[in-house]
């Protein structure tokens, strides 16, 4: 057999990885998502706002800003109005979507509403596999039965451990 093995690396090292082909940060992540979520009502956010949702300092926000802007997320002018790029919306659009997918996966296996578990799972998980679990979710929708099963199932396999 001439299988290349898998070059397997601890959950940091992937991360390194990730960012070296470019890939956002999970802090950058929750910012962009964040701002996508202020900006989709009023078209704009403010750095205390910001700050105070995501309970972090003004100062620090104002610094992850500055990046998402270096990166071409954001807009940012002195009076602490901040603004979505094109790419920063796509951006966002997509962390929002794979946050409420991954949401709602976990109440559908039964875990719950657990926003602080949902941020935990949703940052390394790419397009392909959000893409992947709306699907299921949708077969779930489309087929009550099926669901309905899925849950008798697991509530006959007993309590879930804590």
């Amino acid at each position: 057999m001439d299988r290349k093995a898998p070059e397997f690396r601890t959950s940091r090292g992937y991360q390194l990885l990730d960012r070296r082909a470019g890939r956002m940060t999970p802090a950058a992540e929750d910012y962009l998502e964040m701002i996508f979520r202020l900006c989709s009502g009023e078209g704009y956010t403010r750095v205390g706002r910001l700050a105070g949702l995501l309970h972090v300092k003004p100062s620090s926000a104002s610094k992850m800003i500055g990046k998402l802007a270096e990166g071409g997320y954001v807009k940012y002018d002195r009076y602490e109005i901040v603004l979505l790029t094109e790419a920063g919306r796509r951006a966002g659009e997509f962390l929002l979507g794979r946050h409420n997918t991954v949401a709602e996966f976990l109440r559908l296996i039964g875990s719950g509403n657990d926003l602080e578990e949902t941020e935990q799972i949703e940052h390394p998980i790419g397009p392909a596999t959000v893409r992947n679990l709306n699907v299921l979710l949708e077969f779930f929708r489309q087929s009550p039965q099926a669901a309905r099963a899925y849950r008798e199932f697991r509530e006959k396999s007993g309590p879930p451990e804590k």
